[in-house]
């Protein structure tokens, strides 16, 4: 998933995105990724619920009764038993071409990805971000760009506490998070992910292929939706195999 602020038009990563600055960079002078990995489950939580909650008044969301929100409970539904607790999921209306998945279950999808994509062309990118997420990498994400965030602004965790992070700083946060780079194995194992839920919910695994070849016309086969490392016309290529691979049983 990438970014709150995002290029118009060209894709930018979700849950848990995909794309954008590597985790590893973020970690700053003085701090480590043993002092991220002190975070306990409590803490990225609350601190996903307070990021997630910032975005939402950064950005503006489709309502209930809006054709965006009855499209993206109709996709949900072919997203069952994906291993990831306390699901809320919105759509923000903006042009840009998006989706995001935080620890916490806040997924958030632009309109701007539901406009160029078929519903279940969603659903498979939905799925993917939702790996992210019940494979532990947005977890991670989070340690990391916590300790970042709290690194610059002199507010590290003192004594096991989370510091409290002013609304500034939550932004920040978030923008780490959806901007976070996740690696090559870790995208690969998303994409599986994907492709093992929508086989489990009987939905169209075809169409994430689809997916990602529409994300590679956007810039040349480096979405950077889904990472650079493999392109999205690479990945489609592996969830081809792996359809062809069940088709030939």
């Amino acid at each position: 998933m990438k970014g709150f602020l995002v290029l118009p038009l060209l894709t930018t990563a979700l849950l848990a995105g995909c794309a954008g600055t590597d985790v590893n960079s973020l970690v700053t002078a003085g701090t480590s990724l043993a002092q991220a990995a002190t975070l306990t489950d409590a803490d990225v939580k609350s601190l996903s619920d307070q990021a997630c909650a910032e975005a939402d008044q950064t950005n503006k969301t489709a309502g209930s009764r809006t054709n965006y929100a009855r499209r993206l409970t109709k996709i949900m539904g072919g997203l069952k038993n994906s291993d990831v607790p306390n699901l809320n999921v919105r759509v923000y209306l903006t042009k840009d071409v998006n989706a995001w998945a935080m620890a916490n279950g806040c997924v958030r999808v632009y309109s701007g990805l539901m406009d160029m994509m078929t519903d279940d062309e969603v659903r498979g990118v939905l799925g993917h971000e939702l790996g992210h997420v019940a494979l532990g990498h947005s977890k991670k994400a989070m340690q990391v760009a916590y300790t970042a965030t709290a690194a610059r602004s002199m507010a590290g965790a003192a004594n096991g506490a989370v510091a409290a992070l002013s609304s500034s700083q939550l932004g920040e946060l978030g923008e780490k998070l959806v901007n976070a780079q996740f690696s090559q194995a870790q995208e690969t194992a998303a994409d599986d992910f994907a492709f093992d839920l929508l086989t489990k919910n009987k939905a169209n695994t075809k169409a994430l292929v689809t997916a990602f070849e529409k994300l590679a016309k956007l810039d040349g086969g480096k979405s950077s939706m889904f990472g650079s490392h493999p392109g999205s016309e690479a990945r489609a290529k592996h969830i081809e195999d792996r359809i062809s691979k069940v088709a030939s049983k």
